[in-house]
């Protein structure tokens, strides 16, 4: 599988959840926008089986390398963006892992629980990173207990190995210069933002600020029945020239901290 086709399936299974994005493309195309992607986000536990280590493997083999490291001290995450050796048009890759670790011993079995009861040649397949739910997780109790903790679990419980979202490089957009112009318009037309930290995280000096719409709603078929589920939300980036005279090109853990929240189930109301 080549580039191009990686990011397209990672595109059509996350757009397959997350109507809105293709709305919210089809809204700006119509305004004479041509989209192109900043980065795309995409969340896993750092069990050794599905850690970074694996998930990243796709992308290496299709020339990316790996840029930046981050941490999320009270999310109990560390992440790592990648960027493409060649194709400088390529959207950055950003993969984050939960510290299991750091998590309660409940937390912690449970996910060793879940991926113990899995088929364990899933994990050594060389695109997990497109093969969504792997284990069983049709149990609200377990999603609820998990919740309860990390809402970052609860998420991976339920959707498992998919991009969680997709960005928007709004300086490549020709109707808006500020972030805040396409907030307004967006929200003119009727979409809901992540008012979490401030609608706009980041800030000029910090060389990158984001936005991004709350996660549209999933129906998850429970073994108890069916309940509506945030699954995934479109981000808004707009990059600043650093003073070497380069656009910055990583992000800053605190404005993402922020961007996570968009799909907590709290902010939904």
């Amino acid at each position: 599988m080549d580039k191009n086709q990686l990011l397209s399936k990672l595109w059509e299974q996350y757009a397959s959840i997350t109507p809105s994005a293709k709305k919210i493309h089809t809204l700006l195309e119509e305004k004479g926008e041509m989209i192109q992607n900043d980065h795309i986000a995409i969340r896993t536990f750092n069990d050794p089986r599905i850690n970074i280590t694996v998930l990243e493997k796709p992308f290496l083999a299709v020339g990316y390398e790996a840029r930046g490291e981050y941490v999320f001290e009270s999310k109990k995450l560390y992440a790592q963006h990648y960027e493409h050796t060649t194709d400088t048009n390529a959207p950055r890759i950003f993969i984050s892992e939960l510290e299991l670790e750091k998590c309660s011993s409940s937390l912690q079995e449970t996910v060793k629980t879940i991926l113990d009861n899995c088929n364990q040649n899933d994990f050594m397949h060389p695109e997990l990173v497109l093969n969504g739910v792997v284990w069983k997780s049709n149990s609200q109790e377990i999603y609820k207990a998990l919740l309860e903790e990390s809402e970052y679990a609860a998420w991976m419980y339920v959707y498992g190995f998919r991009a969680n979202h997709f960005t928007i490089n709004v300086n490549a957009l020709n109707h808006f210069e500020k972030l805040e112009e396409l907030n307004n318009f967006l929200e003119e037309n009727g979409w809901k933002l992540n008012a979490s930290g401030g609608k706009i995280k980041g800030t000029p000096e910090q060389l990158l600020e984001q936005s991004s719409t709350l996660a549209d709603l999933y129906t998850i078929n429970f073994e108890e029945g069916s309940f509506e589920i945030p699954s995934c939300y479109y981000e808004f980036a707009l990059r600043y020239i650093m003073p070497d005279g380069n656009l910055y090109q990583g992000f800053v853990a605190s404005s993402a901290d922020k961007i996570f929240e968009s799909t907590d189930v709290k902010l939904q109301n």
